[in-house]
């Protein structure tokens, strides 16, 4: 790969991840305050805006994209458009308004990362190789956006959406000077099925998988309480630059992964799932009896984990996928699992959490310790059953 193109595709992946972390990590922070003045059940909502834009994404992808419009340019569109509906999310003062800005933005960002995948896999020659020291790019551009957010002091204020807008519209002009990416689909039927991920649904003839499968829809609610109201939460605690320090997930997350590739074979898919349910439950226990004070080191714990949650679970999750699909469907089970956790868990999640956040508020006061137990029984919930039905050998069969 010629050195002018892998610093495009990286910039492109700084940029493609800065926009998600400058508006996504505080959005219910902003909301709670003035000129929303937002309800928990209201501030899950926005963040279900995403997951629901994660179940459309695959169609959009599948039908439209791949089919009639070179990558580069329509994700350069989309961004423009996204540039213009971030800054438009800040003129909104009614919540209902504001929610249905949010949902049309997600169903034009959500595709872009897909895209931009497509785009720097085209650039490659060895992606295995390859795509790690580019995607690398996107946690850094993730971690960029939080230490500036801290280091601005505009974790509540509207300039998060600013911030992000620019940064959107700066990628939207940048994309269309990017590497040209036809549409690999041109001149080929596509079934809705096959843009869904529908023909995966051979792999739940394996139960072991189907159980891996439901557990995941099911880790993904408590992942929503993380998602939704960490930051609401740590600020509430008095912890000073709340949105920098939660990028220490996004380095663990990062550092962690690296050994993935090594534990998956060593350690075993159940283990290394295992692994990842029982630091879910951890978490919530630490920020159940953490605080500002004695207990801080709880709070730092609980954000830290943020790697061996998710690079346990999903990243082996994905790779556990790929091997038990095989060649012939691994594209259609990995769209099929990415929908029905992002997409399917996740929706669930964030309506579930505003609920249990506005069930646990009483006179402008949160019950903390209430609210993270919810996923805490959750998490447990998940792990009994994992253990008890999940049964797949060390070596790993295709489902045929």
């Amino acid at each position: 790969m010629k050195s002018l193109v892998r610093t495009q595709l990286s910039v492109m992946m700084l940029l493609e991840y800065f926009i998600w972390g400058a508006w996504y990590v505080t959005l219910g922070s902003y909301m709670q305050g003035e000129p929303l003045n937002a309800s928990g059940t209201q501030i899950g909502a926005a963040y279900g805006a995403l997951a629901i834009a994660t179940i459309i994404s695959p169609f959009f992808i599948g039908m439209v994209a791949d089919r009639f419009f070179a990558a580069q340019s329509i994700m350069g569109l989309l961004h423009l458009i996204g540039a213009a509906l971030l800054f438009l999310a800040t003129q909104v003062t009614d919540n209902t308004a504001f929610y249905w800005v949010v949902l049309f933005y997600s169903m034009l960002y959500m595709p872009t990362i897909a895209l931009s995948n497509s785009i720097a896999f085209a650039q490659m020659s060895d992606a295995g190789t390859q795509f790690p020291w580019i995607r690398v790019f996107g946690t850094v551009g993730w971690i960029l956006a939080g230490q500036l957010i801290s280091f601005l002091d505009i974790d509540t204020s509207a300039a998060t959406f600013y911030m992000a807008s620019i940064a959107s519209a700066l990628l939207g002009i940048i994309s269309f000077t990017l590497p040209n990416t036809p549409p690999k689909g041109k001149g080929k039927k596509t079934s809705f099925a096959a843009a869904m991920g529908l023909e995966g649904f051979v792999l739940f003839k394996d139960r072991s998988y189907s159980v891996f499968f439901i557990s995941a829809i099911l880790i993904c609610i408590p992942l929503s309480f993380y998602y939704s109201f960490a930051n609401v939460y740590l600020n509430d605690a008095g912890m000073t630059n709340a949105t920098a320090k939660m990028t220490l997930g996004q380095v663990s997350e990062a550092l962690f992964i690296l050994a993935i590739p090594f534990m998956f074979y060593k350690t075993g898919v159940k283990n290394m799932l295992l692994i990842g349910i029982v630091a879910w439950t951890l978490r919530y226990v630490f920020f159940g009896f953490g605080n500002n004070d004695a207990n801080l080191w709880m709070l730092y714990a609980g954000i830290i984990l943020h790697g061996v949650c998710y690079d346990f679970f999903f990243v082996t999750g994905y790779m556990y996928t790929e091997k038990k699909a095989g060649e012939k469907i691994k594209n259609a089970a990995q769209g099929l699992f990415t929908l029905a956790s992002y997409g399917i868990g996740m929706v669930i999640g964030t309506y579930l959490s505003g609920l249990v956040v506005d069930h646990y508020t009483a006179n402008g006061l949160r019950d903390w310790m209430s609210i993270w137990m919810i996923p805490t029984y959750i998490s447990v919930g998940v792990l009994v059953y994992f253990v008890l039905l999940f049964k797949e050998k060390k070596e790993i069969q295709t489902v045929s």
